[in-house]
């Protein structure tokens, strides 16, 4: 059922190009239909060849020449058929592949969050690359085989009633063959698709971790899980070949039943006189190997073919998933009070971590969130971007539910420093203009300064020019996060977000930045999530957080005359 469903859905994809497959199947039969004549005509020169003194020279000459000129059309047909096969193929591919890009980019984060990055990367680019090579395999041999058994079970009818339906009747033993086999092999080289995925999974952590596996010393670990992944993808990949590969020597038996019967059968009608030349015999014989070579490649073709589809299921499986649910329209006003409103929001339905958390914030304030790990700090400010919905209660933004307003329109109203820095494979200009792309050269120096970035920007090969790559090797980590500073005083928008944005930066560049972000969140409503408390002693109202509840909120000085939690984690930081 499922495989059925694959199919249909791939067939959606391949209909799109109707033109090329149209084109595709003329070729294809064109191939066909001329190698079913080449028979023929070596039959008839066969029979001008036969009794002495009865050769015919002229005429043998003339369908030497047609049979040279047929040659010739059906090699013509077959590189055609091979360019516009390959493009089919590709084609497709590149749409499906596509499509699964653009469904990853509409998926809910909770669901990216669940699911290793590197199964997702094999989904897009392996399992799509085999589903290539399957279709490949499909278009110029699978049709192509078909029409060769139809054609020559036309042409044997057309010649030997007898002898045609013989074949006929011994076909069916092939093709329950085939099919009893393609199905299992199909289930396993699913399995083989996911084990494919789980290794690549692996293989990018470890490579992306590289340095922390090495300082602890974690190799053997690490080789010894891949070793096991290793091993299980081998056992899987031996099953679904091993079943696979039954289909050739059974059909093979199944084939030369028929070759021999045909030549048996053909020398008895031979001798008995009965109009059926030794010509006509040679011409069958040929065609008893035609007939037979599609059975004999099948084995090759299931293999590719039950192979394509699981890494298709693969892909769509990943289509399927739901979209991240989009409810509102439009974007916030500016200068807009937010709420929060009686919240609770677990990420685990069993493990409860924000629990009825309520919190007024008028335009412009500056609220700095402080905890230990997993207080639920970062967890606010993915509720308040809408990477995550809460389950109780609401956060209000100008007087409105977030979930009333467009999550990309919501989410341009946020300035956004991360922990994490990102920065993609291009220029330095580029990178700090990602959220402003019309960004003009004076805003973008202005931000560069603003961030202390433009005296290392200047002394990097090319300036702004630079090329940095996805992991940005050449750069420190606090020069990546400078950028993602720079990035966000160039958007200016009208709320901000600092997450641990200065936890890569040394104290000195740190105190100049300070500055940079006093005056970036002068007039903006600001949230501030901070380890190091010298950097949010200058906010409006601090909350201290302890498993996902404010224990305690105030200023500053506040919260140190209370001589609470707050008071004794900013004493253990500055204390000698």
């Amino acid at each position: 059922m499922r495989r059925a469903l694959t199919l249909k859905k791939l067939l959606t994809y391949i209909g799109k190009y109707r033109w090329l497959l149209l084109l595709t199947l003329l070729l294809s039969a064109l191939t066909v239909v001329s190698a079913l004549f080449l028979p023929i005509m070596i039959g008839e020169a066969v029979d001008l060849l036969l009794g002495p003194g009865n050769v015919d020279l002229l005429s043998l000459g003339l369908i030497l020449l047609k049979m040279l000129l047929l040659i010739a059309l059906t090699a013509l047909a077959q590189w055609l058929l091979n360019l516009c096969s390959n493009r089919l193929a590709f084609d497709t591919v590149r749409e499906v592949r596509k499509d699964a890009m653009h469904k990853l980019s509409r998926l809910p984060l909770s669901w990216l969050d669940a699911h290793p990055q590197g199964d997702l990367l094999s989904r897009v680019i392996s399992d799509a690359d085999v589903l290539s090579d399957g279709l490949l395999i499909g278009f110029t041999q699978l049709f192509s085989g078909v029409l060769t058994v139809v054609g020559v079970l036309v042409f044997m009818l057309m010649k030997s009633v007898p002898l045609g339906l013989m074949v006929a009747l011994l076909t069916p033993l092939s093709i329950l063959t085939a099919r009893m086999i393609a199905g299992r092999s199909f289930s396993l080289f699913r399995q083989q698709s996911v084990d494919r995925g789980e290794m690549t999974a692996l293989i990018e952590e470890m490579t992306e971790e590289a340095k922390l596996v090495k300082a602890y010393g974690r190799e053997a670990e690490v080789k010894e899980r891949f070793a096991s992944l290793n091993k299980k993808l081998g056992v899987d990949m031996q099953k679904a070949t091993f079943v696979s590969s039954l289909t050739n020597p059974m059909t093979r038996f199944i084939n030369n039943l028929v070759y021999a019967a045909v030549a048996v059968f053909g020398a008895f009608l031979v001798l008995k006189g009965t109009g059926f030349t030794p010509g006509l015999l040679t011409a069958f014989l040929v065609y008893a190997n035609q007939y037979t070579k599609p059975f004999n490649e099948i084995s090759g073709v299931m293999t590719e073919l039950q192979n394509a589809l699981a890494s298709a299921d693969r892909v769509f499986s990943l289509m399927e998933e739901a979209d991240e649910e989009e409810t509102g329209t439009g974007g916030p006003e500016e200068n807009s009070e937010i709420v929060f409103d009686r919240i609770s929001f677990s990420y685990l339905p069993d493990k409860p971590l924000i629990r009825d958390f309520s919190l007024s914030v008028p335009y412009g304030r500056q609220i700095a969130i402080v905890g230990p790990t997993g207080a639920g700090k970062s967890t606010i400010i993915n509720l308040l971007m809408r990477f995550y919905d809460v389950r109780e209660g609401a956060i209000r933004l100008d007087g409105k539910d977030l979930r009333a307003y467009d999550r990309t329109a919501l989410r341009k109203s946020f300035g956004m420093v991360l922990q994490e820095t990102w920065l993609k494979e291009a220029t330095v200009r580029e990178n700090i203009a990602y959220g402003k792309p019309d960004a003009t050269e004076e805003e973008i120096l202005a931000a560069a300064k603003a961030a202390h970035a433009h005296g290392f920007i200047l002394r990097l090969e090319k300036g702004y020019d630079t090329v940095i790559s996805m992991d940005a090797g050449t750069l420190s980590v606090g020069q990546k996060q400078l950028l993602c500073i720079a990035r966000a005083m160039l958007t200016s928008p009208d709320m901000l977000i600092l997450d641990e944005a200065t936890s890569s930066i040394d104290i000195r560049t740190e105190e100049r930045i300070r500055d940079a972000f006093r005056q970036l969140m002068t007039g903006r409503t600001s949230f501030i999530v901070a380890h190091r408390l010298s950097t949010i002693r200058n906010a409006d109202v601090i909350l201290y957080m302890e498993n996902g509840q404010v224990k305690e909120q105030g200023s500053h000085e506040e919260l140190l005359r209370r001589n609470g939690a707050y008071a004794k984690l900013y004493n253990a930081q500055f204390s000698e």
